[in-house]
């Protein structure tokens, strides 16, 4: 699918005043995922051509979706390229830091795409609703993410940031799809079960934080993900019309003809390293 096309069917989307459509069907979103998983190749191409430098950073509600709209951007990319970056809770060094400097080395080289998985923007959510940064350390936050984002963009970093929506109803069935899973019990901590009881001091905190942080530098972007599928494919479409990418000149490829095996050449067996078969 042209880049062109791919855009026009987004301002399409985004005109539309429609209500909401059911739930995507998988083979209805795996055939348009393939589809933009081509697109996010030839961003790539483009990014390590062109030296680009590209940062984007997820923030939303508890069970919101991020992990699973960030996998699916890079389940088909190179993670020397695509890098994603979930930072554990601060050392007691980087306490000592200033707030902004442990972010500061992951952010993007050139021929870079840098994915937070949470980001700096801990402070005006988790930290400020959970007691663990003061008001005065919130509001000091509040005055300097808009300059501390608008150096990055001087510096040639192309910064992108999603807030990503669900309603209590759809987070509340979530969070218990994942008590009796066993594939699930690891996102579901003491601190999510503690966050869980204070909905509207999250939203208070991420108004605040919208209304002060959305800048023409830095614009935020909501993304409503009551549909996970629907929420995915809708994010990844939106990214790549933010990045001005151009698809590289097709080449045939041909495969180079295996050479002869030598003589000389016996090859031992393998039998006594293999591993159990049960599948």
């Amino acid at each position: 699918m042209a880049k062109t096309s791919h855009n026009h069917r987004q301002d399409e989307r985004a005109d539309s005043d429609e209500a909401p459509p059911a739930p995507m069907k998988e083979k209805d979103y795996q055939r348009e995922l393939r589809i933009l998983h081509a697109e996010l190749v030839a961003m790539q191409q483009w990014v390590t051509r062109s030296g680009a430098k590209i940062c984007v950073v997820f923030e939303g509600r508890d069970a919101a979706g991020k992990g699973g709209t960030i996998k699916a951007i890079t389940e088909r990319v190179s993670p020397r390229v695509f890098r994603v970056v979930a930072l554990p809770a601060p050392t007691e060094r980087e306490k000592s830091q200033m707030y902004m400097q442990r972010y500061v080395p992951h952010l993007p080289a050139g021929g870079e795409v840098v994915i937070f998985d949470r980001s700096w923007y801990n402070r005006a959510g988790v930290e400020r609703v959970m007691g663990f940064a003061t008001p005065e350390e919130v509001q000091g936050f509040l005055a300097l993410a808009p300059l501390f984002e608008q150096a990055m963009v001087a510096s040639g970093i192309l910064l992108i940031k999603y807030w990503l929506e669900v309603s209590a109803d759809e987070q509340t069935r979530r969070l218990e799809s994942r008590i009796d899973d066993p594939r699930k019990v690891w996102k579901l901590s003491d601190m999510d079960l503690l966050s869980y009881s204070r909905w509207w001091d999250y939203s208070r905190a991420r108004d605040e934080m919208i209304g002060a942080t959305d800048k023409v530098w830095a614009p935020w972007h909501v993304a409503v993900t009551e549909d996970k599928k629907r929420g995915r494919l809708n994010i990844i479409s939106h990214l790549l019309s933010c990045v001005p990418y151009e698809h590289p000149d097709h080449k045939d490829v041909k495969l180079p003809k295996r050479q002869k095996r030598p003589e000389s050449y016996r090859e031992m067996s393998l039998e006594s390293h293999l591993i159990p078969t049960p599948y």
